[in-house]
């Protein structure tokens, strides 16, 4: 008789420290369940597993780390234990696995093996920030990140402002915390007086900021010092 596969859990991880309630309890309550994860960072999965509760010690549980450099090779290694039965949860460093996130190879990966697949409710920053801003919630697209070339940075945004007036499509895209203030000031820049640009910063977090305004009302009271702040940017 063939052993029954195990489940792929896609498991939400706070977008900060000390949030982790915004994690539902029936998500809290599968994380304790399981034994065996893949995670982007170890060190974010071992803080947010021990704020869990998980009833097993930390060293007890089996942890293995992916990044956008794993082979598949690894991938498929990463997932043999669901293929003997076992149930592994699969964590981003923040936010939900999958999305602007090297898991979703593992996801792909798990449907060719047949493997069940279960995304779990949690916060997102994409779509957190998609709802607070005021634009089109009905057609966006995600750009992920925009180069890190100040002369070429200008360009992607003009060619992203066209796209969101042309197609009323919401464009969303993120920067690495250290560069935030470079985009801000590229977007000041090159961007039209009547376009607007949403920066949403902190989100979940105590300290969140989320404010829509034309790039003309940004250029009267430009926002305050976004450094090391995870933020994501939106143009309609």
């Amino acid at each position: 008789m063939q052993q029954q596969y195990g489940k792929l859990f896609l498991i939400p991880v706070p977008l900060g420290e000390n949030a982790a309630q915004t994690i539902p309890n029936y998500v809290t309550e599968i994380i304790r369940q399981l034994d065996y994860f893949i995670v982007e960072r170890a060190k974010t999965a071992r803080f947010f597993i021990k704020a869990a509760e998980h009833p097993r010690p930390l060293p007890e549980l089996e942890m293995v780390e992916l990044s956008e450099h794993t082979k598949e090779s690894e991938y498929r290694q990463f997932l043999a234990p669901a293929t003997q039965g076992r149930n592994i949860g699969l964590m981003s460093e923040a936010g939900c696995p999958g999305v602007a996130d090297p898991g979703a190879v593992v996801v792909e990966l798990a449907h060719r093996q047949g493997i069940q697949v279960v995304p779990l409710v949690g916060p997102s920053s994409i779509l957190l920030a998609l709802m607070g801003s005021g634009m089109n919630g009905q057609k966006f697209s995600f750009q992920g990140y925009l180069s890190a070339k100040k002369e070429n940075l200008g360009q992607q945004l003009k060619r992203l402002e066209q796209l969101a007036q042309k197609e009323n499509c919401t464009q969303i895209f993120i920067e690495a915390p250290y560069r935030n203030q470079q985009i801000v000031e590229a977007a000041l820049k090159n961007l039209a007086p009547q376009t607007r640009l949403c920066i949403a910063v902190d989100l979940t977090l105590p300290t969140e900021f989320i404010q829509t305004r034309k790039i003309e009302e940004w250029k009267r009271n430009p926002p305050l010092d976004l450094h090391k702040r995870p933020a994501i940017f939106l143009l309609g």
